[in-house]
């Protein structure tokens, strides 16, 4: 363990600043498209525009850490699922794992916490509310499988571009897309999480702990069925390295074998 942590440290705050540069930004334009009192939410009443808004967003900041220095160095995972479903396809040791998953959850803490003490009572309004993500008008069932659903479809395509030598080089702008898509039309149904630590983060620092588990275990169960869904392809379902950007020179602290993917 203390071996591990002397030598991959840096891979782990990586991981915890990735989340936490997130969280701010996902705090930053929640607020600017949330709050009532926004010049943004005065001229666009429209829910739905200020969705895409939002995705928009949110997706721009995810491909922009992704492709960052710390994110082409840690793998960009940002999300405890996405850790441990690389972790079950054997890319990730057993103590690095640990440690990135403590660093997301302590990331997605700080993030929201630092937003807090900028936008104190804006992103305290009930509008806001830290960003915290809970189910829809059509209660849990429904968020839960949503979420279940987006955490499949996420896992699966991350997997099939960043194994495909032709695609791996745009996973990660693929992954923003994404991630634009769920905010636009899915957070209506669950608040859009697909990450237990980006909900932990808003809830710790808000104390809003309802209906949490929703989002602590739909996300592991749909990136998990999807790698199980990955390794029944007849072809293409092999998984080289547990990046979603490895087309760089930054060191990779992962059981890697990137380089037979670009043979």
């Amino acid at each position: 363990m203390l071996d591990t942590l002397a030598h991959h440290w840096p891979e782990y705050l990586m991981e915890a600043g990735l989340l936490g540069c997130f969280m701010l930004s996902a705090c930053l334009f929640g607020t600017l498209l949330g709050h009532p009192d926004s010049p943004v939410v005065r001229h666009f009443q429209v829910p739905f525009l200020r969705r895409v808004a939002m995705g928009i967003a949110m997706g721009l900041t995810g491909i922009a850490l992704i492709y960052s220095p710390w994110g082409q160095q840690s793998g960009a995972h940002m999300n405890p699922a996405t850790t441990l479903t690389f972790f079950l396809r054997g890319k990730v040791a057993a103590w690095d794992a640990i440690f990135y998953i403590l660093a997301q959850f302590a990331g997605g803490v700080a993030g929201v916490a630092v937003s807090r003490a900028l936008l104190r009572d804006w992103l305290r309004h009930t509008s806001v509310n830290h960003v915290v993500t809970m189910p829809g008008r059509y209660g849990v069932t429904v968020a839960w499988a949503a979420e279940l659903a987006i955490a499949f479809v996420m896992m699966f395509v991350v997997l099939y571009a960043s194994n495909d030598n032709v695609l791996t080089p745009y996973t990660g702008f693929i992954a923003g897309a994404l991630v634009a898509l769920y905010i636009t039309f899915e957070a209506p149904l669950s608040g859009m999480s697909l990450n237990p630590a980006r909900t932990f983060g808003s809830a710790l620092v808000a104390r809003h702990w309802k209906s949490i588990w929703i989002y602590l275990t739909a996300p592991i169960a749909g990136m998990f069925l999807a790698s199980a869904m990955y390794a029944t392809l007849p072809t293409h379902n092999h998984v080289y390295c547990a990046k979603l950007d490895h087309c760089n020179d930054r060191r990779c602290i992962f059981r890697c074998e990137f380089d037979r993917l670009r043979k």
